[in-house]
């Protein structure tokens, strides 16, 4: 079966985000809601507490009118219950819904009672309650002054208890929008974790994934990413990454190819010229040999079979630089003294040096360190025939030797006042191959493997040039720890 496809990164973003603010706004329009229902339930409670004063303030009167039958507590009376009928008016117009009181018009009604009732007595004379004719009349009198009394009271009580009962709301409703509000707060958080998480695992991790992925593709590091598994676009873009790598390999691989059979010629003309060059000249020692051999003087016939002899080791160490490239060997680390190395090295060329070019040393007699005597021979000519060459036939190639002991390393400098180096060949002087000389005049090897000694040295080697001024190149190679007879002791085969 074919695996579905989850839901993309993009919409779950999308969704949780969606829901984030959906969440938000609901909390807020209900947040919202509940105050206003909080702002009515106190403007009611401070109009039922005004009626309440009201009432109390047209009992006040409605006693006294009964204590001392004064007609104006009795107008007072009548014009606090008219104003507390007005208001429980207002209160029924405004916040009837809000109320928690059902039964507001049962009590208007019982405010309009109260209120005729108190405009009934008006209509009736003080009675004299020392006549003992009226004794019947003022028997009923009592009778409605116990009802309009009973009347004030109920409704009083019942006013009492119905802002008691909007404080008790209005407390139950502070508590239940603190429940919402915590209820609502919590789930926000619980979604923003989420969200967070989702981010860490789902977002961000595929990112650093493929980031490192894309910083070793940068560093040329070209090895397929691993599958994240998560099937998202995280997971087709990797899968992505690896078609583009499988095939920038491919594409690697021809170049290679091509480069190879590109280079072939003229690294096999250039061998074949490297090689010409010590073979004639063992031909020629060898022919003025045996013309030499019975008559000629035996010294000078040991000079020109000795010169033979390195010509031979000449040809050799060009057969050994072709096999640095093949195959890693070891080397032997010993005590060498810089001038000595640059002096044995000139000896070896100096069939090739041109008279006209001036060459000064400038190497103090005890600057020494440990190296493979052969291979840093093989650099050293490599470096002064490249600046010989540079310069043609006229010039000057400077040789230095000293200590850096800010860097704890042996410099040495090789400069010529030949052509130097274009720009754009600078980043490619130590690639394989690549060499500007004319086919036959060089294979591109030498700086290359040079580069390659001096690093299984520990050391390294830099370039500075300008062109039309000259060229000098600074090998840097560690310095040596101890005595020279402790560093003879300890050197030994080390893997190059």
């Amino acid at each position: 079966m074919r695996k579905r496809m989850k839901i993309s990164v993009q919409k779950r973003i999308s969704i949780a985000f969606i829901t984030l603010v959906l969440l938000g706004g609901i909390i807020w329009l209900i947040s919202n809601y509940r105050n206003h229902i909080l702002e009515l339930k106190f403007d009611i409670i401070t109009e039922k507490n005004q009626l309440l004063n009201t009432i109390l303030e047209a009992r006040r009167y409605e006693k006294n009118y009964f204590l001392y039958f004064n007609n104006k507590d009795l107008d007072e009376a009548i014009a606090y219950a008219s104003q507390a009928e007005n208001k429980i008016k207002n209160i029924i117009d405004l916040y009837h819904e809000y109320a928690i009181s059902p039964n507001l018009l049962a009590y208007h009604r019982d405010i309009e009672k109260y209120q005729d009732a108190l405009a009934a007595l008006k209509s009736r004379n003080p009675i004299n309650q020392s006549d003992e004719k009226a004794m019947g009349l003022v028997a009923a009198s009592q009778k409605r002054q116990a009802a309009i009394r009973a009347l004030g009271q109920r409704i009083t009580s019942e006013l009492e208890q119905m802002v008691e009962k909007e404080r008790m709301s209005v407390n139950r409703i502070v508590r239940e929008s603190r429940v919402y509000m915590f209820l609502g707060v919590f789930v926000v958080f619980l979604l923003s974790v989420s969200i967070a998480f989702f981010l860490i695992f789902h977002v961000n991790r595929p990112l650093r994934h493929i980031g490192l992925a894309v910083k070793k593709i940068a560093e040329g590091d070209y090895e397929k990413v691993p599958p994240l598994n998560t099937n998202d676009e995280f997971d087709a873009f990797v899968q992505s990454l690896n078609t583009m790598i499988s095939e920038v390999n491919k594409r690697n691989e021809q170049l290679v190819q091509s480069r190879k059979m590109a280079s072939l010629g003229t690294l096999t003309s250039g061998v074949a010229h490297e090689l010409n060059n010590p073979l004639n000249n063992i031909s020629t020692s060898l022919q003025i040999a045996l013309e030499e051999l019975e008559d000629g003087d035996p010294a000078y016939n040991r000079e020109i079979l000795t010169d033979a002899e390195s010509q031979i080791e000449r040809a050799r160490d060009i057969v050994r630089a072709l096999l640095e490239f093949s195959r890693e060997r070891t080397f032997k680390p010993k005590t060498v003294y810089i001038k000595n190395l640059v002096e044995e090295s000139l000896k070896l060329i100096k069939s090739e040096l041109p008279g006209t070019i001036d060459i000064d040393l400038d190497i103090a007699e005890n600057l020494h360190t440990v190296m493979d005597f052969r291979r840093m021979q093989q650099v050293m000519i490599n470096l002064i025939l490249n600046a010989v060459q540079a310069m043609g036939t006229d010039g000057r190639l400077t040789i230095r030797g000293r200590e850096n002991s800010e860097r704890r390393m042996i410099c040495i400098e090789i400069q010529d006042t030949g052509k130097g180096i274009a720009p754009e060949h600078k980043d490619k002087i130590f690639d394989p191959f690549f060499t500007t000389k004319e086919v036959g005049k060089g294979t591109g090897l030498g700086l290359s493997v040079s580069h390659g000694i001096i690093q299984n040295h520990q050391g390294r080697i830099e370039v500075e040039s300008k062109e039309g001024v000259g060229t000098t190149f600074y090998i840097y190679l560690p310095m040596p720890s101890g005595t020279i007879d402790a560093i003879e002791a300890q050197s030994e085969e080390i893997p190059a």
